[in-house]
């Protein structure tokens, strides 16, 4: 056990579903890491009594006073906020809730800069709660990159296949905008800069060179212009460039086909223009098992695939399957940098 990694799992917005999917996926991730969690003990404990389980919370106000990183029966909990939660609601928008997921992030961060812990496994946070509590942030990804300095970031998403033994990694040249946004924020450079932070972050997970394919932006990649100019002008000499510093890829290719190739395994990883090109396709090939990597800091963050599912908050319904995949692959991530 002492040889595993140890990782904070930030228990994001208490009235969302992170409390009980720690509380449910807790045995398993103790078989894969030294898991401490990094939020609120007083939540915890009745996400514990919400899945009936026999565990209990040990609290700790700062890492001096932790001795080992707990155990099935006792969760080893670091209160990270001072926000009073004792009357937020599950499955209800919550200033208070914000703030402290905003807490709870930032605490795992310091601690995982300063080295005391190996990296960060993060339960859902809500944009809303965020902006209740005067947070102008749209997720995760964003607060990790300013905490820990970070210019050139992205979100990736990856999942192993179903029925095979391949995984897929799917990262975003732009994230959390309008659509309206989108075409701004576009660039050959912004292009190659996400090439080469999936072709990074996939050979430290396949522990090889992976073979990237890249999407167009437009309907079948604009069909040689006829629906649109960016192939031409910002994706396709981004592509070029990747290729010159000997960088598996090509395309631009339409997205339509692409996951189609990617899953049959023409592709380890696929660099996609925008949000929902990448997520919708990637969600659906994964399902659950899906899973958040912030590519390109300084430390190892993972995150469950899902939102805060208020719809189901409290009800202790709730799959952890994606927090215990998040673990299991923020371990190996720290297990590559070795």
């Amino acid at each position: 056990m002492s040889n595993r990694p140890r990782l904070l799992i930030t228990m994001g917005d208490v009235a969302g579903i992170g409390p009980e999917i720690i509380a449910q996926a807790w045995a398993s991730l103790n078989d894969l890491c030294r898991p401490v969690v990094v939020g609120d003990p007083d939540w915890l404990r009745r996400a514990l009594q919400l899945v009936r389980s026999s565990a209990s919370v040990r609290e700790i106000q700062d890492f001096r006073s932790l001795e080992d990183s707990g155990s099935l029966q006792a969760i080893t909990c670091l209160r990270a906020s001072d926000q009073d939660l004792s009357d937020v609601k599950p499955g209800q928008v919550s200033g208070a809730a914000g703030k402290a997921a905003y807490d709870f992030l930032c605490a795992a961060i310091t601690h995982t800069l300063a080295g005391v812990a190996d990296g960060i496994v993060t339960a859902p946070l809500h944009k809303e709660g965020l902006h209740a509590a005067g947070l102008p942030y749209p997720g995760h990804t964003e607060i990790l990159a300013e905490r820990t300095g970070t210019r050139q970031f992205a979100m990736m998403l990856f999942c192993g296949l179903p029925g095979t033994a391949r995984s897929l990694g799917v990262i975003h040249v732009t994230l959390h905008m309008a659509f309206r946004e989108v075409f701004q924020h576009l660039s050959r450079q912004a292009v190659l800069e996400k090439i080469r932070l999936l072709d990074n972050m996939l050979s430290r997970l396949l522990s090889r060179r992976p073979r990237i394919g890249v999407a167009g932006l437009n309907p079948h990649a604009s069909d040689g212009g006829l629906f649109g100019h960016e192939e031409a002008s910002i994706i396709q000499p981004a592509v070029e460039d990747a290729q010159q510093e000997g960088i598996s890829a090509s395309g631009p290719w339409p997205s339509d086909t692409l996951f189609v190739r990617a899953r049959d395994g023409e592709f380890d990883g696929l660099v996609v223009m925008y949000h929902d090109q990448g997520h919708i396709a990637l969600k659906l090939l994964g399902g659950r098992r899906a899973v958040n990597i912030s590519a390109g800091l300084p430390i190892v963050r993972t995150s469950v695939a899902h939102g805060t599912a208020y719809d189901i908050a409290g009800k202790g319904i709730a799959d952890p399957s994606s927090l215990i995949e998040a673990t299991r692959v923020a371990a190996k991530l720290v297990i590559s940098k070795q």
